[in-house]
């Protein structure tokens, strides 16, 4: 994962739950949409079959992470079928030291002042305040306050219409998941209704946050 190339358009788009024949048709519409990260999380069915279809259908065009990693067992899994970083809800520490040995991006979840701070010391890429929908944008504002130096990733609540105030209170990226790839949604086959959503993400991100 080029940290770099995330920065200049830092939305993650989680995908958990999901079905392997609704893999294909689904990131079809993710890469149509223009986004560039998204993550399968570990605790979906078929997760190290559904990572390797991922990297071999988007190829260049998307990074495909794995995500809900909390233990050395299932990092080694998500690692073995291709997983170009880690996302965590919690920060094990044996997942981050083993990631920053071997210079894999990762992203531990943290809530409160002294996770985060933690979390960081460990050597975050990026440190998950999760879940942020309880206390929202402002709370990233407080905690930058006296940790301005550490990159936070707001991961549940965040919308097209609150991403601007996400990143304008601190912020360094945004993450959605359930509220876009939505069960029913996918019952239905509505694949150009999530591109649809995906593609309001990225536009109030463009118009609204500076680079």
């Amino acid at each position: 994962m080029d940290i770099r190339s995330f920065s200049r358009l830092p939305i993650l788009g989680i995908i958990r739950g999901i079905k392997l024949e609704e893999a294909e048709p689904l990131l079809e519409a993710v890469i149509r949409s223009g986004l560039e990260t998204i993550e399968i999380t570990m605790n979906t069915a078929n997760a190290p079959e559904l990572l390797r279809k991922a990297a071999k259908l988007s190829g260049s065009k998307l990074t495909v992470g794995a995500g809900t990693v909390t233990d050395k067992e299932s990092l080694d899994l998500a690692l073995d079928s291709g997983a170009a970083f880690i996302v965590m809800p919690v920060a094990a520490r044996e997942v981050v030291e083993y990631c920053v040995k071997k210079e894999i991006p990762v992203f531990p979840g943290a809530f409160t002042p002294q996770e985060i701070y933690d979390a960081w010391k460990m050597g975050a890429t990026m440190v998950k305040v999760f879940p942020a929908k309880f206390f929202g944008p402002e709370y990233f504002r407080e905690i930058k306050a006296p940790f301005d130096d550490i990159k936070l990733l707001a991961c549940s609540g965040v919308t097209p219409q609150n991403l601007k105030d996400y990143f304008a209170c601190g912020a360094d990226a945004v993450s959605f998941g359930a509220s876009v790839f939505r069960r029913e949604w996918l019952e239905k086959k509505d694949y150009q209704g999530i591109e649809r959503i995906i593609k309001d993400y990225i536009l109030s991100f463009k118009e609204n946050v500076p680079r």
